[in-house]
């Protein structure tokens, strides 16, 4: 067998819309290893290690039989589509970022939660120390601890952030945080996409209102949606929230909406007399004030 041959058959079981320069290279550079595709022995394989030039000459010939291709709208050499391989932009961008999930305004649509379709695919990732970190573990994984030398040793591509600015006429928005565990989100079941959990989404709502439609659709979700989701929000904010964090949400919660529940009034111990906390905290300070929650409304009620 051509190792072209093995090598279009491994992207296919990936069933992947694309494949980048690093997944490439993992895969040429175990078959290099083995020397072997599923009991077949590979020809004129005889190096255990691909050289640069290998690499080249073999995904090149997979973009000139049309397994593979340059894609103009992502704009990124070093991601190729994959013939009969369509999926979402959702989908694409984990693929792309295999730490990142739909977050914010994108993950409100997943979930049913509101109407709006943005024009901007909201996803969220690790700042650049902690993914590569992340990607150093990665490679260990997909290699083998002693194959990452071997690997790095014949030039091939490691495991890196790729930049891209849209997908499917989408900008993508990358927001950064260092709380981007694997509880915050959930594989869709049949896809590749990773989606913040409906708890998540609904602190990320508190936190970044600004990536969530702004406050007044913030509130809208809440009104609409919170007595349904209310345990799991609950659980996420109780876990995962601030102290102001629990603050906004109690007062959302517990004096806008009158939903009840012990752990919203155990946050109550986190309200501070004579602070200066806020609802919306990239606004100014308003004279209205919570006295139960100890925190400034400072948004314009008529608006709600």
């Amino acid at each position: 067998m051509e190792i072209t041959t093995a090598l279009t058959l491994e992207i296919g079981r990936l069933r992947q819309p694309i494949v980048t320069s690093y997944q490439l290279g993992c895969l040429i550079f175990k078959l290099y290893q083995t020397k072997t595709y599923q009991g077949e022995k590979l020809a004129r394989l005889q190096k255990d290690l691909p050289e640069r030039l290998e690499y080249k000459r073999v995904v090149n010939t997979l973009l000139g039989n049309g397994v593979l291709q340059h894609s103009k709208e992502l704009s990124n050499q070093e991601i190729y589509t994959v013939l009969g391989q369509d999926a979402a932009a959702e989908d694409i961008v984990c693929c792309i970022d295999p730490f990142c999930y739909i977050s914010h305004l994108s993950a409100m649509v997943y979930h049913g939660l509101t109407e709006r379709l943005p024009k901007m695919l909201f996803i969220t990732t690790l700042p650049h120390p902690q993914w590569g970190q992340l990607a150093i573990q990665r490679m260990q994984k997909d290699l083998g601890e002693t194959a990452v030398t071997l690997y790095q040793e014949a030039a091939l591509t490691s495991l890196h952030r790729l930049k891209i600015n849209k997908i499917q006429r989408k900008t993508i928005n990358v927001y950064t945080t260092l709380h981007c565990d694997p509880g915050s989100y959930l594989i869709v079941q049949g896809r590749i996409m990773r989606v913040a959990t409906i708890g998540r989404t609904f602190l990320d709502m508190l936190r970044e209102p600004e990536l969530c439609g702004g406050i007044y659709h913030v509130l809208e979700i809440y009104a609409a949606h919170a007595q349904r989701y209310l345990r799991l929000i609950i659980d996420v904010i109780n876990r995962h929230g601030t102290k102001i964090d629990k603050v906004r949400a109690g007062y959302i919660l517990d004096e806008r909406l009158g939903l009840l529940h012990p752990i919203i009034d155990s946050w109550l111990e986190f309200a501070q007399r004579g602070g200066s906390r806020k609802l919306l905290a990239n606004a100014p300070y308003s004279s209205r004030f919570s006295e139960k929650w100890c925190l400034s409304i400072n948004i314009e009620e008529e608006e709600v």
